[in-house]
């Protein structure tokens, strides 16, 4: 920084040296004289390029000049530039950090909920939504939503499953049904007994009677077998007249006790229009010493020919 007066002599200058020269081969100190105020490049008397700011005093007409070299302030302005830059980088890189984690935080909750409305079909499915945690309002909404979703499939499901595995006349596990309860017992390596029964003569009653009366007849046996057998005893209607109950954790002799006190109970129960009909039944036994499920059924289905041959109303258990 210096000042010249009037007559373009230095009255004050860092350097003590140029105190009362005269300002000259600056190739802008005739403007700087003219204009008074302002700013402008220009190249000083030792031909250094120079960015300047000067400005006129009107009590003693001296100007103030206020110069540096140009790549001096080039290199702080890059300096600072980069400066700011790195600032600005690292401010913006803060905020996206911010930004990802609120949004992961927000996004969260409905990710877990969406890949579980997927899997609706999972059996614990219904606890993992539960133990959501909503912090806001659309994920209460979403996660009641889906609750009610999963109930409304499951019941579906159910439905399905049932009308899948049932009989629709009698409403007893069909055969269907009664090969997937049987798998279970057998994978749980739980012994078993199967009772085969066939409803006497039944052909005669749907020629005498017609074949309306030959499904009530199948009904009435269901509930009959409904009523008097364990809880845990599957009842099954293995196909036309013949029905199949399996007894878990059963052996031979209290199969056959269950048996013949069910072959007793239908002979004495009245039908109306038919009076009484009998069944035989024939008894097999499975005591986990065979994969081959189905020697049990040939088994069965042996001895209720038997009984069959034998006269009927009766039951033939294995040897």
């Amino acid at each position: 920084m210096y000042v010249i007066d009037k007559n373009g002599q230095i009255i004050f200058h860092p350097d003590s040296n140029r105190i009362g020269d005269i300002a000259k081969n600056n190739t802008g100190i005739e403007d700087i004289k003219k204009q008074k105020n302002g700013k402008m490049r220009l190249i000083n008397s030792r031909g250094v390029d120079n960015l300047a700011g000067f400005a006129h005093i009107k009590t003693t007409d001296w100007i103030i000049v206020s110069q540096q070299p140009t790549l001096e302030l080039l290199k702080q302005a890059n300096s600072i530039i980069y400066k700011v830059s790195g600032g600005i980088f690292v401010f913006y890189l803060v905020i996206f950090y911010i930004v990802w984690k609120c949004s992961f935080y927000i996004a969260s909750p409905l990710h877990e909920l969406a890949n579980m409305a997927s899997s609706l079909d999972r059996a614990e499915v219904g606890v993992d939504i539960k133990n959501i945690s909503p912090w806001y309002y659309e994920i209460v909404k979403f996660k009641f939503s889906l609750l009610q979703s999963l109930r409304k499939f499951s019941k579906k499901i159910d439905e399905m499953d049932y009308y899948v595995n049932t009989d629709p006349l009698t409403g007893l596990m069909n055969r269907r049904g009664m090969e997937f309860e049987i798998d279970k017992i057998i994978s749980m390596k739980n012994n078993f007994s199967i009772l085969l029964i066939d409803i006497d003569y039944f052909k005669k009653i749907n020629d005498t009677y017609g074949h309306a009366q030959g499904d009530l007849v199948l009904k009435f046996l269901a509930e009959i077998m409904q009523k008097n057998f364990r809880t845990n005893d599957i009842c099954c209607r293995y196909g036309g007249e013949e029905f199949i109950v399996i007894m878990p954790h059963s052996n031979k002799q209290e199969a056959y006790e269950s048996a013949e006190r069910f072959r007793k109970i239908v002979q004495e129960t009245y039908i109306e229009n038919i009076y009484s009909i009998t069944i035989s039944i024939g008894i097999a036994s499975w005591t986990g010493n065979s994969n081959d499920i189905s020697e049990i059924f040939k088994q069965a289905d042996i001895n209720l020919y038997q009984a069959k041959n034998n006269g009927r109303n009766r039951v033939i258990p294995t040897v």
